[in-house]
């Protein structure tokens, strides 16, 4: 399976890896087929995410995946990152091999999870905003 630089990158050297202690949007997503599981703590000020950190038990795609898509949100407003999408991350990561397309959008879902958390800490129903989240979710392969 050959990985772009950027993904190698990312897996060897992880951006915003840890907890934010005072976090005040959390979220984690899981897929049991292949064992990944994402958390993503916000720290959202003003609208906008001033810090971001990940914690991801997985492939290295996985950890990719995670570290870039920390990377594409810090510093940008809740309603940009809501537009972040699976493909914006692997696109940013120079692509994945198919059987890893799966990966992007647990990080995908990791931080529309997060941004559910945020909302319902506000008193704000996320659902119209964020989506549905759904635990456990099949993944398609898509290309």
């Amino acid at each position: 399976m050959l990985y772009s630089d950027k993904v190698m990158d990312h897996f060897t050297n992880p951006r915003n890896v840890g907890e934010i202690p005072d976090a005040n949007g959390v979220g984690m997503v899981g897929n049991a087929k292949c064992g990944d599981i994402m958390q993503m703590f916000l720290k959202i000020e003003n609208d906008v995410i001033v810090d971001v950190k990940f914690k991801t038990f997985g492939c290295g795609a996985a950890i990719a995946t995670s570290s870039m898509a920390t990377e594409l949100i810090k510093g940008v407003t809740v309603e940009e990152a809501l537009k972040l999408t699976n493909a914006a991350v692997m696109e940013a990561l120079d692509g994945l091999p198919p059987v890893k397309v799966h990966c992007s959008v647990l990080a995908e879902q990791a931080i529309r999870a997060a941004l559910s958390d945020y909302y319902r800490r506000q008193g704000i129903d996320p659902v119209p905003i964020v989506g549905e989240i759904k635990e456990e979710e099949e993944h398609e392969m898509e290309e």
